[in-house]
């Protein structure tokens, strides 16, 4: 049996090993046990995003927590990030996810996190795998008299919706905003309205309808094709598109134009700098970052650090050089300053509040930053030797980057859950992208195939 958590929680098709009732009822039970501490009774809050199997999943982690003496605080349908924040403020030892984040309503999954707020340390992880696929669990179990209990957590909106609405300036005002909102019929379709609407905006909300199957379905932050439509037919100064679990956002500007996690990112950054507010002028993203966003930097005085790929590097190179802003350009983005994880609505409200406080629109701001055509290429491969030991690859690698020089990049990397290379290629056409990036993969499919 191979290893549980990927690079956010644990994920599958629902129903199916290794996201079924038995494995949550496991993680459940693992967990509790990890965190039980003599003369003190282990704390832990469960969330869902809207698919239908959030019902089994939920009650299994109930089952498995209780059955190790554990007292579980149910919030239900609740983003990603209000689940962290309830479990910090409440003082619980961890709190559960059950969520596939963007993916299908068929998929589903588990994020765990920390009392802290932050997900789990590798080492923590390592520790839940290990006992959940030991097979020990069952003879770990509390005595009857000693079992534990569930209750319904009713007003953990409330809390939430309190939270981010202190994370908004209180010298602006939304009254008479015209605000478009697409929730991706999922775990942001009651929060997020309701902070935008108690904050005044004038707001057009859709795909709202959760039925359990059609979360992230042709809408939310990877499809907005239907909120650019609705920007334009509402006269919105702004489109906000979250995803299935609420941890990622994704902007359209008033002229109906998409706009990347990276501008996004780079638009709260220069506005933080421009309030003295920016520690260390410096914003973290990942390697995967458009090229776009080094050189806006470069030319807005900003300091860029790229980690490695995943929110959870994101967040330990923000935390070691000391940044409060940090993100991914799929649109998560991380404020350290107010939370402890990727926050869509936080950061909605904090891109609402650089715009109306530069007093441009969104199009003109997003235009600090040129995105560079970037082309992407999954190659299959039946092996993965250290792409420095190739000398074809290399070859094609520094024939594209003479090529290119300043004026693009490269990075050829190995998928971490797939036989699959990506080769990314940035530069300064689309043609000219297109014809660099085959070239390389061309030869990657030669040599590994």
């Amino acid at each position: 049996m191979g290893k549980l958590f990927g690079t956010d929680g644990i994920r599958g098709e629902a129903n199916r090993h290794p996201m079924d009732a038995n494995m949550a009822f496991a993680v459940g039970q693992a967990v509790t046990h990890v965190l039980k501490k003599e003369n003190h009774t282990t704390q832990v809050i469960i969330g869902k995003d809207t698919r239908i199997s959030g019902y089994m999943l939920e009650s299994a982690l109930e089952a498995g927590v209780t059955s190790m003496g554990g007292v579980v605080q149910m919030v239900g349908v609740l983003p990603t990030p209000g689940v962290a924040y309830i479990t910090e403020s409440m003082r619980a030892d961890a709190g559960f996810m059950v969520s596939a984040s963007h993916n299908p309503y068929q998929d589903n999954g588990i994020k765990i996190f920390s009392g802290s707020g932050f997900k789990l340390s590798d080492e923590q992880e390592s520790q839940i795998e290990d006992l959940v696929l030991g097979g020990g669990l069952p003879e770990m179990v509390a005595p009857p008299g000693r079992m534990g209990r569930a209750e319904r957590l009713t007003d953990a909106i409330g809390r939430y919706i309190v939270f981010l609405k202190s994370a908004f300036p209180r010298s602006i005002s939304l009254e008479g905003i015209k605000i478009a909102m697409d929730v991706s019929n999922g775990a942001t379709y009651k929060v997020a309205p309701a902070v935008f609407r108690e904050l005044g905006a004038d707001l057009t909300v859709i795909h709202n309808q959760p039925d359990g199957k059609n979360i992230n379905d042709a809408c939310g932050s990877q499809h907005t094709e239907d909120l650019r439509k609705t920007v334009l037919e509402t006269g919105s100064l702004i489109g906000l598109a979250f995803d299935g679990d609420g941890d990622r956002l994704i902007a359209v500007d008033e002229t109906g134009k998409e706009i990347t996690g990276d501008q996004i990112l780079l638009v709260c950054a220069n506005q933080l700098k421009k309030e003295g507010k920016l520690a260390n002028d410096l914003i973290v993203s990942t390697v995967m970052s458009n090229l776009g966003l080094s050189v806006a930097c470069r030319k807005l005085c900003i300091a860029h650090h790229a980690a490695k790929v995943g929110d959870r590097h994101v967040l330990e190179d923000m935390q070691r050089f000391q940044a409060i802003i940090g993100g991914e350009d799929s649109g998560h983005m991380i404020f350290l300053r107010h939370h402890t994880t990727g926050d869509g609505i936080l950061t909605a409200l904090q891109l609402v509040a650089a715009v109306l406080t530069s007093g441009q629109p969104l199009s003109e701001l997003a235009g600090l930053m040129d995105v560079f055509p970037q082309k992407l290429i999954n190659v299959d491969v039946a092996r993965k030797p250290e792409i420095e030991t190739v000398p074809e690859i290399v070859e094609a690698i520094a024939e594209v980057e003479a090529e290119l020089q300043s004026n693009g990049r490269v990075l050829v990397r190995y998928s971490g859950t797939q036989n699959m290379c990506r080769v990314m290629v940035e530069g300064p056409t689309s043609e000219t992208t297109q014809r660099c990036a085959a070239k390389i993969a061309d030869v990657v499919k030669i040599c590994l195939s």
